[in-house]
């Protein structure tokens, strides 16, 4: 619940700023000066791929937490098979022979989105956040052409 309370902040603080930025470059256009023509121009740009990037960001959450309460419900998530730290994650000597196990998993199964996010879970949980997320990236694609 905090995480989509933390969106809806980042998305109205995005739309104010877009309401403030489009009022300054509308302002720097209007002088008629090359160089605050750019600014204005960039003041219009920079807003847009900050939308953009928070639609994305936020279509990969929605996505990757559908496939994630499905997984869930049909009782496919992975269970934890070493001691966790007090963050929850995997310990470090443990890591990677569990990452190597599921990776292994999901390269025997390429059409198998569960088998992708399981990956990314454990990843997640070896504290690969990179990984994980191109493997739940996997995962939603797997899954929408399996559609």
């Amino acid at each position: 619940m905090t995480a989509r309370i933390g969106i809806v902040l980042m998305g109205v603080c995005l739309i104010l700023y877009f309401i403030v930025a489009g009022q300054q470059a509308f302002l720097f256009i209007g002088t008629g000066e090359p160089i605050a023509v750019l600014m204005g121009i960039a003041a219009i740009v920079l807003p847009l791929i900050g939308v953009w990037a928070l639609v994305r960001e936020i279509q990969f959450g929605v996505s990757a937490d559908r496939l994630g309460r499905r997984l869930d419900a049909e009782g496919g998530m992975p269970e934890a098979e070493t001691q966790l730290t007090p963050s929850g994650k995997i310990a470090k000597e443990d890591a990677d022979g569990i990452v190597s196990r599921y990776r292994a998993a999901a390269e025997a199964a390429p059409a198998d989105w569960r088998e992708q996010y399981r990956l990314g879970v454990v990843q997640d949980a070896a504290g690969r956040r990179k990984d994980a997320r191109a493997s739940i990236r996997e995962a939603i694609r797997v899954e929408k052409q399996a559609r």
